[in-house]
């Protein structure tokens, strides 16, 4: 599973970079948030692309886990 660590990065940098990981074929990703909009902004671009998104809160944040359906 490929690891998109986006902590510390400002919008739309995390939709940016997930975007990248999904254009470069990555059918199971986990993306590293810290912050609440860059949550719901990479996952509403991740179901957008046809993933499916589960969501754990961590000590920094949340991690994404994306799997494409």
């Amino acid at each position: 599973m490929q690891i998109v660590d986006t902590r510390g990065l400002s919008c739309p940098q995390p939709v940016i970079e997930t975007k990248k990981a999904i254009d470069a074929k990555a059918v199971e990703l986990q993306v590293l948030v810290d912050t609440i909009a860059a949550k719901e902004n990479v996952s509403r671009y991740a179901k957008a692309a046809k993933f499916s998104v589960s969501t754990a809160e961590t000590e920094y944040g949340w991690a994404l886990e994306l799997k494409k359906l």
